[in-house]
């Protein structure tokens, strides 16, 4: 767990994070009216601090080939110029670091979550060998911030943002190259804009005065509403891409070899991943949320775990979770917040929420040699 403090954590009435957003705020005194304001962009700056995250540079002549052959994404396409993301997996294709990645500078920029910059930072350093390309991680000295708006075109923002490296979502478009999972032709994710801005640290708190400030509960309530997977979140020891859709922006399915290719490639055209990303409406009779981590059931199997919660200015209790493929799409699930006796055995449930399933990647996704339409269990 990292120590940083953000300086905006200094003003009167901040909420802390917990877990992989410690060090930057929850929010700012008022979570619904800042998510609100985050949601519908007016002609003033709205900003999520994101200075916890981490940032490592790749230069180099080199450097658009070089993490080409590295990864999961074409690193040379013109669109790594707005905002772009890769995947460096292990050899059976289960996802090691995952990276957003823009080209500024002469420069590729790569943010991670914060505890992930470093070891991205040593795998890239030895990789490198005779090629020209210098690796570093700049993390103490960049800050990250995020915003629905898009600063360049807005007046009234600082020039701090208005010349920063800015990386675009490309969620939920499907990139060239990328396939999409999904069960749904209207992906609530295309309501929204989401974009993160690096600048320089120690113009971090001077933007403090100068925006509006949202805390990372905002966010993260858009980002699940969006379907968007985080790393901090729904990546685990075994994720694989096909499973959180994350085909459609991470991966290229036409480039040369990676490592991982050979698993990614067989999931796609012959199998099905394991799991999948569902999308959950939650009971809010309880007026409480599950943690994460909580475990989500099928009846009395348990099927999958609940992977990022949050509470929507206009949806209420809501969340993502990773389940088992072959769960019933139109199941009722149950999501137990559980507890464990000291020895380690499950104790019984502590709180239980029902749970509506929406379907984000298909029970039958991939096996596409062949196929006509992964949609045919909805029809």
């Amino acid at each position: 767990m990292s120590d940083y403090v953000s300086p905006l954590m200094q003003r009167y009435g901040t909420f802390s994070a917990t877990g992989a957003d410690a060090g930057v705020a929850a929010h700012y005194g008022d979570p619904m009216r800042e998510q609100r304001r985050l949601a519908r962009a007016t002609d003033q700056p709205v900003i999520v601090d994101f200075s916890h995250l981490g940032v490592v540079t790749v230069t180099g002549a080199d450097r658009g080939t070089w993490l080409t052959t590295l990864s999961s994404q074409v690193m040379t396409s013109p669109d790594v110029a707005r905002g772009s993301e890769l995947l460096l997996m292990s050899v059976q294709g289960r996802i090691e670091f995952y990276a957003h990645a823009v080209e500024a500078h002469d420069t590729v920029w790569l943010i991670v979550e914060r505890d992930q910059a470093q070891p991205l930072t040593d795998f890239l350093n030895s990789m490198k060998f005779m090629l020209r390309v210098e690796i570093e991680n700049r993390t103490a000295e960049y800050a990250v911030v995020g915003s629905t708006q898009n600063m360049a075109q807005l007046d009234a923002a600082p020039d701090t943002l208005k010349d920063a490296v800015t990386w675009c979502d490309p969620w939920p478009g499907i990139v060239t190259g990328g396939f999409s999972y999904a069960a749904t032709d209207n992906h609530p994710g295309t309501e929204r804009n989401w974009y993160l801005y690096i600048l320089p640290a120690e113009h971090l708190e001077a933007l403090g005065e100068s925006c509006e400030l949202a805390g990372t509960w905002a966010a993260e309530a858009l980002r699940v509403e969006a379907w968007r997977p985080r790393a901090a979140y729904e990546i685990d020891e075994k994720t694989i891409p096909h499973e959180l859709d994350l085909m459609r922006t991470a991966v290229h399915l036409n480039k040369g070899c990676y490592k991982g290719q050979e698993t990614v490639a067989r999931v796609h055209n012959l199998g099905h991943p394991p799991r999948r990303l569902v999308f959950l409406d939650l009971d809010g009779t309880e007026h409480t949320q599950p943690p994460v981590g909580s475990a989500v059931y099928a009846g009395t199997k348990k099927v999958g775990r609940v992977t990022s919660v949050a509470l929507h200015h206009e949806a209420g209790p809501i969340a993502l979770a990773v389940i088992k493929r072959n769960v019933d799409p139109k199941a009722q699930l149950i999501v137990s917040e559980e507890s464990l006796a000291d020895d380690g055995e499950k104790n019984a449930p502590t709180v239980d929420y029902a749970a509506s399933q929406m379907v984000i990647v298909a029970p039958d996704a991939g096996q596409v040699v062949g196929r006509r339409n992964m949609g045919d269990f909805l029809r």
